[in-house]
């Protein structure tokens, strides 16, 4: 805002300036001086006066306008006597015109252009001549010395105002279009919200209910089978609460947070809850990591650790390293004697992890040595 009336102070200010000189030298080279005397000097000095306040104000333009008007119809009072003179403000006069054409309300507009047209036609009038006898010239002088100049402020400002319209209506217009795919989009994600709730929630909870009640009606000496639904119910838990947490997220709920590296402890006991011994290992020293990150590493963690539990066998270890250029996480766990297909399943879990870890710039990479197999997956975050 300061540059643009910056620009507008300077372009004023060069506009009076080429009314003065332009005025000025005009009427120095043609100005009754021998004749008129000092009051060629009086009409000469008023030019540069009135022309000097065209760089004044915008809220001044109706008092500058008349003082031009007052100008031009009183120079031929003090110049009557002398022949070929040019009042002081020929140019000016058309600048005060357009000044307050553009820059003023309807109402002191109008008035102001009431004393242009009522100076000039005076003007004429009193300058004798050929134009002061003809109504014609008379007519033109003022359409062309008044009128004219203060059509043309008008027009810039009525143009001005209908290309402000113009990009308010735009602006509003990118704005209902924006609320609009929000709108959509909010309710398409509560859409899949509630189809997922529908769909999944229940058949996860019937898993857990079913499991905690053929648990109970387990008879003793059954330790193994009891064990193993006990890690089916905490499976199960465990999914319902992930699945709470992205329903929230589609909701759009603004208190609904992701699992991250805080909760890997609970991750890592509800493995062991399963009957998969695990040890979570943490090197370096902890810092807060961007959100989407922390989620990234925790969804790492938990795919390697269900490849683990569903086709290897413990013990499981996790190691969680904060370097001060990287942060790496690396799952070890021994595989199953003499089953290929385990690996065949454990390279094909990869293509999530690879997915997750390109979002963020990581490496991956993984391998059997010794009849271990190793995930190791490294990030690179900021020095600090």
């Amino acid at each position: 805002m300061q540059d643009i009336r910056g620009s507008l102070r300077r372009q004023s200010l060069l506009v009076a300036l080429v009314c003065v000189v332009g005025d000025a030298s005009l009427f120095l080279l043609r100005g009754p001086f021998p004749e008129a005397g000092w009051r060629a000097w009086a009409v000469l000095l008023c030019g540069v006066a009135v022309n000097a306040a065209l760089a004044g104000a915008p809220r001044h333009s109706g008092w500058v306008a008349l003082a031009h008007a007052v100008l031009f119809a009183g120079a031929p009072l003090l110049l009557c006597t002398c022949q070929g003179y040019v009042v002081g403000n020929n140019a000016g006069i058309l600048i005060a015109g357009y000044r307050a054409g553009a820059w003023l309300r309807l109402k002191p507009a109008v008035l102001a252009l009431g004393a242009l047209l009522a100076g000039v036609t005076a003007g004429c009038l009193e300058g004798g001549g050929r134009t002061a006898n003809d109504w014609r010239l008379i007519a033109i002088s003022v359409g062309v010395s008044a009128l004219l100049p203060w059509l043309v402020g008008r027009y810039t400002t009525a143009r001005r105002a209908y290309i402000a319209d113009l990009e308010r209506a735009a602006d509003e217009r990118r704005q209902h279009e924006e609320e609009a795919v929000k709108r959509a989009v909010l309710e398409e994600r509560t859409t899949i919200a509630r189809d997922l709730h529908d769909v999944i929630s229940h058949h996860v909870s019937a898993i857990g209910v079913h499991a905690g009640a053929a648990r109970l009606g387990l008879p003793d000496g059954s330790d193994a089978v009891r064990k193993s639904l006990g890690a089916v119910e905490s499976a199960s838990r465990s999914a319902m609460a992930d699945l709470r947490r992205l329903l929230d997220l589609l909701h759009a709920e603004p208190h609904a947070e992701q699992p991250g590296l805080d909760n890997l402890d609970e991750l890592v006991e509800t493995v062991r809850a399963a009957g998969l011994p695990t040890r979570l290992t943490l090197g370096g020293e902890p810092r807060e990591l961007p959100g989407s990150l922390d989620v990234a590493l925790y969804r790492i963690a938990q795919e390697a650790l269900t490849n683990a539990l569903r086709h290897g066998q413990g013990p499981v270890e996790v190691d969680l390293n904060h370097g001060r250029t990287e942060i790496v996480l690396t799952v070890t766990n021994a595989l199953r004697a003499g089953r290929r297909e385990e690996k065949e399943h454990a390279h094909r879990g990869l293509a999530g992890i690879r997915q997750r870890a390109t979002l963020f710039g990581g490496r991956v990479s993984y391998g059997e040595t010794g009849g271990l197999w190793q995930l190791r997956t490294t990030f690179p975050v900021e020095s600090t």
